[in-house]
């Protein structure tokens, strides 16, 4: 699978291992930066990493921030994007099945490296359950100006 991710300054650490675990499990990871600790600013990585997810040049999408959530809000703001915080496997697969996620976004300050790879194993792993959750979907899709 082809996976965008990025992260700012807060969470490069926490980036830099995810994108070596992904590589390491057979996964193609276009990293977008940032590249260094030097501070810089969230939404710009969370917006590069959904434009890459909505235009289907990946597949998935990963975010780190130092709570996962601005970097979330910042990505979610790509028409396309459905991205969701995650801060363990439960949440990272549900977030696939019933919301079909196509970015998952992690904090480095809130979760350590190991349950985030695990976390992002499980998003990653999972498929949306469809059903009773496609309609849902598409309510939240609909709520998204036309892009």
């Amino acid at each position: 699978m082809h996976i965008a991710i990025g992260a700012d300054h807060a969470g490069y650490l926490l980036k830099n291992d995810l994108a070596a675990h992904l590589r390491e499990s057979g996964h193609e990871v276009t990293d977008l930066g940032t590249h260094a600790a030097d501070r810089v600013d969230y939404p710009d990585f969370g917006a590069a990493v959904g434009r890459e997810v909505a235009s289907g040049r990946v597949e998935l999408g990963v975010c780190v921030c130092g709570s996962g959530i601005g970097i979330a809000i910042a990505a979610n703001k790509i028409s396309g994007v459905r991205a969701a915080t995650v801060h363990d496997v439960t949440s990272a697969r549900l977030a696939r099945e019933h919301n079909n996620a196509n970015v998952v976004c992690v904090g480095e300050r809130l979760i350590g490296p190991e349950v985030a790879k695990e976390a992002i194993d499980a998003f990653v792993g999972a498929q949306f359950a469809g059903g009773r959750h496609t309609a849902r979907v598409a309510k939240i899709d609909a709520l998204l100006p036309p892009g």
